[in-house]
């Protein structure tokens, strides 16, 4: 197990031995290494959990994180580090599954709502300047992403935040496969822009 270390502004130790999520994950894609999925999954699970339970949602706690790390596994190959970080990606399967299982338990549609900056109320020990520009950056990619083209956008979350595949979406969609990569392609292109332009 790590030992944790204190992070000051003038100590950034803590911040350079955190694990490289995006090379795990990419382990996971690439060789479905299971080394790398439990790193994940030990990190992770108990923060989906914990959202769980401060959503009012402990009962199906346990459900909701199998759910979220069964999708990760399988969608790893979906992750894009140049959309937004890991644990953005990751919580918002999170948000996604828990309102699949709310679905599924015949909720009413006010029950369903979930506002995205609650995503960031997960109580973790990693309260440290470094988290805290972290969560500036994910804000700042949230909101180019909104900034795109309707279509173009639609299509962006629907592979990289809810794991379809290129098909899955042109089906969804009802228009050309061709079509549907054109709009990755061209809000991709965007996109990078906006982040070269923020130096991210």
């Amino acid at each position: 197990m790590t030992t944790k270390k204190a992070v000051s502004m003038n100590d950034s130790t803590a911040a350079n031995d955190a694990p490289d999520w995006g090379a795990l994950l990419a382990r996971v894609a690439e060789n479905d290494d299971k080394a790398a999925f439990r790193a994940i999954y030990q990190h992770f699970a108990p923060r989906i959990k914990a959202y769980a339970i401060n959503q009012g949602f402990s009962q199906h706690a346990e459900v909701l994180v199998q759910e979220v790390m069964t999708s990760v596994w399988r969608n790893a190959d979906k992750y894009s580090e140049s959309l937004a970080s890991v644990s953005t990606w990751i919580f918002t399967i999170t948000r996604n599954q828990r309102i699949d299982i709310l679905r599924k338990l015949n909720r009413t549609r006010a029950e369903i709502v979930i506002e995205t900056e609650d995503l960031w109320q997960i109580p973790t020990e990693d309260t440290t300047i470094c988290s805290i520009q972290n969560l500036s950056t994910e804000k700042f990619v949230k909101a180019a992403i909104d900034k795109l083209p309707e279509e173009q956008m639609i299509a962006l979350r629907k592979v990289y935040y809810e794991g379809k595949t290129h098909e899955e979406v042109a089906e969804e969609l009802n228009i050309p496969l061709g079509t549907v990569k054109g709009r990755l392609r061209l809000s991709l292109q965007k996109l990078r822009v906006m982040f070269e332009a923020k130096e991210i």
